[in-house]
């Protein structure tokens, strides 16, 4: 469990990383969308480096995957589009902590419902108490 608290922990680092190098490469080419492009060729290079060097295999079974599985890679784009034209004028803290808000709204409603094959654990008067300290941590972490 260490390694996966770890591996996660390095990923909520990079989230704000990202937000702001591809805000700034969006400026700096006068087009976030360009940016956007650029940073989806470097993550497919990078994914496809990983696939290759672990398992190329299963890249087949994709093909008779449910096609709503594929939704992700909309949320992915959704995400660095719209960080990469509001970082800029927002700010890249305040962008973050409404993505923070939203990801813990919508991890309590998909874990509560067991939503996506994902293991069911009910949301208790306990959890939303935690819900409710970590959004006012990172709100408070906000404030100027």
């Amino acid at each position: 469990m260490p390694i996966h608290a770890l591996t996660m922990l390095a990923a909520g680092i990079g989230v704000p990383v990202l937000a702001a190098l591809n805000a700034r490469l969006g400026a700096h080419i006068g087009s976030p969308a360009a940016a956007a492009f650029i940073l989806f060729c470097v993550a497919l290079t990078a994914a496809t480096v990983v696939m290759f060097a672990t398992d190329p295999r299963p890249i087949v079974r994709a093909v008779d995957a449910p096609k709503h599985l594929f939704l992700g890679g909309f949320f992915v784009a959704f995400y660095v589009l719209s960080v990469t034209y509001v970082a800029p004028q927002f700010g890249v803290g305040r962008a973050i902590f409404f993505v923070l808000v939203g990801q813990l709204i919508s991890a309590a409603v998909i874990d509560h419902f067991g939503l996506f094959g994902a293991r069911a654990v009910p949301v208790s008067l306990s959890r939303v108490g935690g819900l409710v300290l970590m959004g006012a941590g990172v709100w408070l972490a906000q404030r100027g």
